[in-house]
């Protein structure tokens, strides 16, 4: 806004905390339009050219503080960069300082701390660290030698291990007379065990020819169906019954069953049928009941037994002459073994079940042969647990020899050690006396 000339010069004070204006005239064309426009509104005009104060002035407020922001803000920078200027200038003054400091102190030529490195501890030099703790060490090592020397050459209480020696002499002579005790006594007991191998081994002799005598018919060669097939054989002609191989043969729409058994078949009409199941590999228990089952539906038999040649090849969770669902059972029968027995009890209890089964022998109680198996079957655990024993024992005595070989050949080399020991010793013992002498 402008002021136009006044009729009395203007008058503008404060009074307190307020403006107080006294004879100014405005000629501004904005401000002149918006007063003239509020009186013919009828409106207030003086609160017109106050709200224009107040909001000049505040602008004018902050165009200062804009203003004088902007000249702090170049001093600043102004500033700043003369104090980097002479701080980069006394930095590098004091870089260039240090930098001769350090090269005098350290440098690689002509530095004192390399000087003195170079004086203590240079090979070259003869007043060195390690030339004094090598000239030292050499004093020291040399006279410790010669007193060891004569501490150790000495026969009397001086020489610690006079003593040592005298108790050694006399541990290495009792233990030569004791490892001879042992020796002699070592080699009693060996005669004796190679008497009873001798023996045993007679023994097992004689049983493995009885049983070659006795199963010609499980000879090299033969297979466990085949085997199984001769021993059933000779059982079921011994009670009057006949065996029939049919592995090979076509029955009730199958070929289940390596061997069936007609009961009383030889002096007449058969009286029942049992068929035999050989298997020299492991077969789950689920799939050898299903197999029994198809063995017993296509050969019209009433009993099944599953045969393998040893425990191993059991099914899981089945045990040797153990009856499932009272028509089947499982059986051990080893061909090379020379024994039948368990074969036997299994085919007794297949035969009494057959019979028992059609109700045509009177006085027969089903308890009493349950029972009797069950005794057979435990006795049959007996065989077998004392066959493995003898098994083991014949093992065991061939491993002792062979561990007493191997002591005797330890004993023989600790009296070969003694031997040397005491050689060194009364090889040593002239020149001891010679010490002596010298001493």
């Amino acid at each position: 806004m402008e002021a136009a000339l006044p009729l009395r010069p203007p008058s503008v004070r404060t009074v307190g905390d307020r403006v107080a204006v006294d004879g100014l005239v405005v000629d501004d064309a904005v401000a002149v339009r918006l007063v003239h426009e509020r009186e013919e509104a009828g409106e207030d005009s003086a609160r017109l050219l106050l709200d224009a104060i107040e909001i000049g002035v505040r602008v004018l407020d902050r165009e200062q503080a804009g203003a004088n922001a902007e000249f702090v803000r170049t001093e600043f920078e102004k500033q700043a960069r003369e104090v980097e200027t002479a701080f980069g200038e006394r930095a590098s003054e004091v870089g260039e300082r240090l930098a001769k400091q350090l090269d005098e102190v350290f440098g690689p030529d002509t530095g004192s701390l390399s000087k003195a490195l170079e004086r203590h501890f240079s090979d070259d030099s003869s007043g060195s660290v390690q030339q004094r703790v090598r000239s030292l060490v050499g004093e020291v090592m040399a006279q410790a030698r010669q007193d060891l020397l004569q501490q150790f050459s000495a026969a009397d209480g001086r020489n610690p291990l006079a003593d040592f020696k005298a108790a050694s002499l006399a541990m290495i002579k009792h233990a030569a007379e004791q490892q001879d005790r042992n020796l002699t006594a070592m080699r009693d007991r060996l005669a004796g065990l190679e008497r009873e191998l001798h023996g045993l081994r007679g023994e097992k002799a004689a049983a493995a020819d009885l049983a070659a005598e006795r199963e010609r018919g499980t000879a090299k060669g033969r297979t466990f169906e085949e085997a199984v097939f001769d021993a059933v054989e000779q059982i079921a002609a011994a009670q009057g019954d006949c065996a029939e191989p049919v592995g090979d043969l076509t029955e009730g729409g199958g070929k289940r069953g390596d061997v069936v058994v007609a009961v009383d078949a030889a002096t007449g009409p058969p009286r029942g049928r049992i068929v035999f199941e050989a298997k020299d590999r492991r077969i789950s228990r689920k799939k050898s009941l299903e197999e029994l089952a198809e063995g017993l539906d296509q050969r019209s038999a009433q009993f099944g037994v599953w045969v393998v040649p040893s425990e191993e090849e059991l099914p899981a969770g089945v045990r040797d002459l153990r009856e499932v669902d009272g028509d089947k059972l499982f059986v051990i029968f080893e061909p090379e073994d020379g024994s039948r027995v368990g074969l036997e009890v299994a085919y007794k209890l297949a035969r009494a079940r057959v019979l028992l089964a059609r109700d045509e022998i009177d006085g027969l109680d089903p308890a009493l042969v349950a029972e009797r198996v069950e005794l057979a079957r435990r006795a049959m655990e007996d065989v077998r647990r004392i066959k493995a024993q003898l098994t083991a024992a014949t093992t065991a005595i061939g491993s002792a020899r062979d561990v007493l070989d191997e002591m005797a050949a330890a004993v023989r080399a600790r009296l070969a050690e003694v031997d040397e020991a005491i050689a060194e010793a009364l090889a040593r013992e002239p020149e001891q006396r010679v010490l002596r002498l010298g001493g």
